[in-house]
């Protein structure tokens, strides 16, 4: 049975990182999934809108529709999103089934040093208005089902994690008992290679 995996969090507090090793690990255990990155639905959908509190909202809520409708045909649907706004999360847990909420807890002066793509550092001279952390408020999960201490632990140690908890509570099933997918174009080529 399909299901979301919902990751939020601020900017820079590995929501992308995490959210795209989950996907790999469960495409490698033939599992059917999608990863739905908000920077890139936001870029390809939803250039109308902007950064306001409202289109924040909206941005979220069509990420949220598109993942029910997935899991509908079940496929696993894997968001990684900052998601700002508590209320509009609640929401998307009511019309998606099986729920399950990653935060990536991450001090703001951690994600600022780490600021991959600079707009921490546009933010703090003005340049960025409505910037989440900065100018604009983020609303930390109250009851989320997993916390990745981002700056604690490794990429790795959050993804065992995370894999340990949807196993355990039977969304995904033991790794054993999937049977793995070749990740790789080039290990399929050189498997079928006559010498």
């Amino acid at each position: 049975m399909s299901f979301t995996l919902w990751f939020t969090g601020i900017s820079a507090s590995g929501k992308t990182t995490l959210s795209q090793k989950v996907y790999s690990h469960l495409q490698s255990r033939g599992l059917k999934v999608e990863l739905l990155d908000g920077d890139l639905i936001r870029a390809v959908f939803n250039q109308d809108l902007g950064f306001s509190p409202e289109e924040r909202n909206i941005q979220v809520r069509r990420l949220g529709i598109i993942s029910h409708l997935l899991n509908k045909h079940d496929i696993i649907s894997i968001v990684g999103a900052i998601s700002p706004y508590s209320a509009t999360r609640a929401k998307n847990r009511q019309i998606i089934d099986r729920y399950v909420e990653v935060f990536c807890s991450c001090p703001l002066e951690v994600a600022t040093s780490r600021d991959p793509k600079g707009l921490y550092a546009k933010a703090l001279a003005g340049e960025i208005s409505n910037f989440t952390g900065i100018s604009a408020p983020y609303e930390p999960p109250e009851s989320p089902e997993i916390i990745a201490q981002t700056h604690l632990e490794t990429i790795d140690e959050s993804t065992a994690n995370i894999l340990t908890y949807l196993e355990n509570c039977g969304y995904i099933p033991l790794k054993e008992y999937c049977h793995s997918v070749k990740s790789s174009e080039k290990e399929l080529r050189s498997e079928s290679t006559v010498s």
